[in-house]
């Protein structure tokens, strides 16, 4: 299927303010729990040379790029409209929406201590994409990965804007496979360090995003403060961030969020359970 050519406004703005060009801005304390990071650099002397590939710092992103999206400054809508409570919405969603069907490409690398992850491709969008395509890297959730439904639907909406999307399944998930005894977690970065480093190797020629849920998003925001400049990223999205992972993990285990605990822990024994040997 040939992808759309309208090009997306997280497009737009990406390329009028990261892209190619880098400005040093101060870092600021980000408190939401949605957050867009992006930025430019450049010296005292005026601009440098146009680079491949913008350099990423934590920047002012409330009152530069937010102020770019005007779906942000609107009230939140809770969907449906019986749903308003955060628990209803959440369980809803879970056994209500659909998944889309996908067919995809799968990529297996190995790390340097021997383990592996696997990259989910869209199937055929190597011929159906140009070379210089954006490319956005999906990070899911705890033990989430491409067959989960809010995965697949952040895919579809990203591809039919013209952008090539891999899906960054961790040790385990997604039926990634399990060749050591290692899992991973929110203070290992080392995984998606190559992921990225790979997939700009591979298109040179494009600006490479990502956009991680949940742990997806605590391993990728951790990812950017320890690359800073040297980020392979030229823009990331950070969705439902448990920032302080001390007080998420004692909020699991209060009321209503034991369920939730729970169903996480029955995720994480599944793929124990399938691996237990290298154990």
């Amino acid at each position: 299927m040939a992808a759309l050519q309208t090009p997306s406004p997280f497009a737009g703005t990406a390329r009028r303010f990261a892209p190619r060009l880098r400005y040093l801005l101060l870092p600021t304390t980000m408190s939401l729990s949605s957050s867009v990071i992006s930025s430019r650099s450049c010296d005292g002397d005026g601009e440098q040379p146009l680079l491949p590939h913008s350099s990423l710092e934590i920047a002012g992103a409330r009152r530069g790029l937010l102020a770019g999206f005007d779906s942000l400054r609107r009230p939140y809508r809770a969907f449906p409209v019986f749903a308003s409570n955060r628990h209803v919405e959440t369980i809803f969603a879970a056994f209500t929406r659909s998944l889309p069907t996908v067919a995809f490409r799968r990529e297996c690398l190995r790390t340097p201590d021997d383990g592996a992850v696997a990259l989910d491709w869209v199937s055929g969008d190597d011929r159906a994409l140009p070379g210089d395509a954006p490319v956005l890297i999906l990070l899911p959730g705890l033990t989430g990965g491409s067959q989960d439904t809010y995965v697949r639907h952040m895919l579809l909406r990203a591809r039919s804007k013209g952008w090539r999307v891999v899906v960054f399944n961790s040790r385990g998930c997604a039926n990634s496979p399990v060749t050591t005894a290692k899992f991973y977690s929110a203070s290992f970065t080392g995984d998606l360090r190559q992921v990225a480093d790979h997939v700009l190797s591979r298109y040179p020629q494009s600006n490479i995003y990502a956009a991680g849920w949940s742990l997806g998003a605590n391993i990728l925001v951790r990812y950017l403060g320890e690359e800073t400049d040297k980020c392979s990223l030229s823009g990331a999205v950070s969705m439902c961030n448990p920032f302080n992972l001390v007080i998420a993990d004692e909020d699991f285990h209060k009321g209503f969020n034991n369920i939730y605990d729970r169903a996480l822990a029955n995720s994480l024994r599944v793929i124990f359970k399938k691996n237990f040997i290298k154990f």
